[in-house]
Parts: structure tokens; sequence; C-alpha cells
């Protein structure tokens, strides 16, 4: 038996984690947990050049929709690989690659979306640091930085967003508790014709319609600020940024985490705002894709003319503009006993196109989950849970669109196994 797992260990270690925590950086601390390594071959590590981790998470899953019955089944929720690690005091890597994603390199950076992070760092001295490569874009928030093996249910908001890019990050810490980074990155992992397809036109402001045009630089520029205060009680990560969709088309965000972290209770709110000319989340483009479904305009040349009638063109494939997005999240995990954890989350988030007067605030989220977590071996990462999710969707008398709701429960397990 001990042959066969120091075979795994070892396996784990040819194949490829880091990090307990984030998405951005180099993640949280992972706590002093004994590698497989160091328990079956006995081998003492006496450096951080290389940490290899595997995190895992499956469950038993009943779940219930809108106009369907309860139904069960068997998920495989997460499996990440995960590496990094300091080649000298100054140079550092990460690389976090998903087994359960397609592999092949799509779009203009020509990665796999399956790999979240591919990156470099350098730290020119304790107070500024370099790092390039694809990453997590820096925003601001908890859940938005959490270690996504342990997220129960993101926010709608949160689900429907596309955070690892290509770029580069500058981080200036002008004392140890404050922390300020500068982020130029690519705006998506493809091109405007895989997300808006090559025939897109968009509603101007004055209720005309144009073909929606490449942007010459479709670029990311994020600037956040993390902060700690009180003997890191309280916590900080704010960011605001803007990100060019297409020629004229923006997308701007701002994104303001707060965290109170004491030694058994730890509560955080996030708050997420994005005001966008083109339909990034996607969100609105979902719910009305029934109430505008392409239709036959009139062309000249290829290009819509209005009040005027030319020979009939290709059906058009029209895109929601002018889009707002609010979020709010509030968890909070309290350690009530030794070895256990009480989760308990609530979100509220509503969405108004605000061009076409019928769909203003027209959609409001609220969702809510709750699980107890149990830690049956102190020397692993490992926790068994049961939980629950829930989820109703209004949306307003106008937009005549009803509404949706869901539920979930869940048995099962997350893993994060230190192989070296």
């Amino acid at each position: 038996m001990n042959k066969a797992l120091l075979s795994f260990a070892l396996l784990c270690v040819a194949l490829t984690g880091h990090a307990q925590g984030g998405n951005t950086g180099m993640g949280g601390e992972d706590g002093d947990y004994q590698s497989l390594m160091e328990r079956l071959a006995k081998v003492e590590k006496k450096h951080d050049m290389l940490d290899v981790y595997i995190n895992y998470a499956a469950s038993a899953q009943a779940r219930e929709a809108t106009g369907s019955s309860w139904q069960t089944r068997f998920a495989n929720k997460e499996l990440r690989l995960e590496l990094k690690g300091n080649l000298t005091d100054k140079l550092f890597y990460r690389l976090r690659h998903r087994l359960n994603r397609r592999n092949d390199a799509q779009g203009s950076d020509n990665f796999s979306k399956a790999t979240d992070i591919a990156m470099v760092g350098y730290s020119f001295s304790d107070k500024v640091t370099l790092m390039a490569g694809k990453m997590s874009q820096i925003w601001g928030g908890y859940e938005y930085d959490a270690n996504p093996m342990f997220v129960y249910q993101y926010s709608d908001m949160l689900d429907h967003m596309e955070i690892f890019q290509t770029g580069v990050t500058l981080s200036l810490k002008p004392v140890p508790t404050q922390e300020f980074a500068l982020m130029a990155s690519d705006a998506h992992n493809g091109s405007l014709e895989d997300y808006y397809g090559a025939d897109a036109i968009v509603v101007t402001d004055n209720g005309d319609y144009r073909p929606l045009e490449r942007a010459n630089h479709p670029l990311t520029f994020i600037a956040n600020w993390n902060g700690s205060f009180f003997d890191n009680q309280l916590q900080t990560r704010w960011a605001w940024g803007i990100q060019k969709e297409a020629q004229g088309k923006y997308s701007r965000m701002i994104t303001l985490g707060q965290k109170l972290n004491l030694p058994q209770v730890q509560w955080y709110v996030d708050y997420m705002a994005e005001f966008d000319d083109l339909d990034r989340l996607g969100i609105a483009t979902e719910d009305l894709a029934d109430r505008f479904q392409p239709q036959i305009y009139y062309y000249e040349y290829g290009y819509p003319i209005n009040n005027l009638v030319y020979q009939p063109y290709e059906p058009m494939n029209l895109h929601c503009g002018k889009v707002h997005y609010h979020t709010w999240i509030s968890k909070l995990n309290w350690q009530f006993a030794p070895q256990w954890n009480l989760m308990l989350k609530g979100t509220y988030e509503t969405a108004s196109m605000q061009q076409v007067e019928r769909y203003k605030n027209y959609r409001k989220s609220i969702g809510w989950a709750g699980a107890i977590e149990y830690y049956p071996d102190k020397t692993q990462d490992l926790r068994v849970f049961l939980a629950y999710q829930g989820q109703n969707i209004n949306y307003s008398k106008e937009s005549a669109l009803g509404g949706k709701h869901s539920n979930r429960i869940e048995l099962g397990f997350m893993y994060r196994i230190k192989c070296y």
C-alpha cells in the first residue's frame, strides 16, 4: 500500500498548486500540512522552489429548478493542478490548470481556457513587484479572490465574468499593510467575433443600428488597493477598471470588498458594479434573447439605413448595450467548534438595460446558501460538507419575463492534496 501511495505522490510531482486562497498574486496561506512526499518517502522539504497540489471537489446533488422536478446526480465539481514556487529570493512563478475543461488553445493569447494562471514574477524589493503572463485580473472583493474550489455557488455576476487574462501587473507596497497595484491585460481571451459573432450589430444612443467594429486596442486597465488595519482584523480589497470591448464600446467596473478577520469568525461584504456599453457579462442578452430575435433589416452596401428601404440582407445578430449590473455579497464563516465550520451567505443582484424603458431595472436576484463543514483529519486540508443553496430571480411587470428559481442540496468533500 505504501508503494502505491508513494507512486501516486511521485505522479503528482510529475504532472505538475498552491494557494489555500486566492486567484490573484501567489495565492493565500496554505497552512501547516505535511506533503505526501514527506510522509511516505521520509524526505524533509528544505526549500519552497516547488509546491504541488491537487484541488479536487465532488458531491452528491439533488437539484430543482423552474419547470422541473427534483433530480439527483453525482458531480465532479473541481479538479485543478497547481504549482508554484520561489526560484530565488526575487524570482517566482505560478501555474494553475483545470483538468475538467477543454485543453485546446483558443483566441489571440494562444492559451486554453483551462489554464487559469501561467505567470512569472520578480520582486525588485519588498516594496516593488512585477508580474507577467496569464493571471487573474486584479479586481477587488473577497469572493472574487477565493480559491474556486471553496465557493459553493458564485453570484450571477461573478459566474459570468471572464477573469483570467494575459497581461502585466505592477505591485507597490509603501508599507507592509498597504498594497497598490496597476494592471494592463487583454480584455478577452479570444477575438471580438468569438464573443459577439462576425455579423454583430448594436443599438446606438438614438435608436439606430450599426455593425459592431473591432477595437484596435482591446485592453483592460485596473487600479487596485489591498489594505490591512488593526493587526489584520479589518481588510479591504478595492478596485476600479475599464475594458475596451469594441470600437467606441467600453465596460467599466468598480469592486469594493471589506472583511472582518477574527480568530474564529470571518465575515466579508462585497459590492460590485459594472456599467457596459456592450453587454460583456451576457446576462441581459440571455434574458432577453426571445425578445430581440434577429430580424430582416434593410441595408445599403451591407450597412443599415434608418427610414429607408433597400434590398433585404441577412438577419442581424443583435446584442444588448448600455447594461448596468449591481451585486452585493455577504458571507460569514464561524469556527464554532474544533474541526467544524458554519458558512452562511446571501447575495442580491440587479440588472438594468438603460436604452429600453421597458427593461430598465428589469431584473432582481436573491441568492442564499448555508453549509456545515467538518475537517476529519488535522493533518490534511480535507473538509466534508452538507450544503444548501437557493436562488430566486424576479423580473419587472413591464418586462413580462416571469420569474425563475432554483434549489440545490449537496453532500460532498473538498480536498487539497499536498503532493510535494
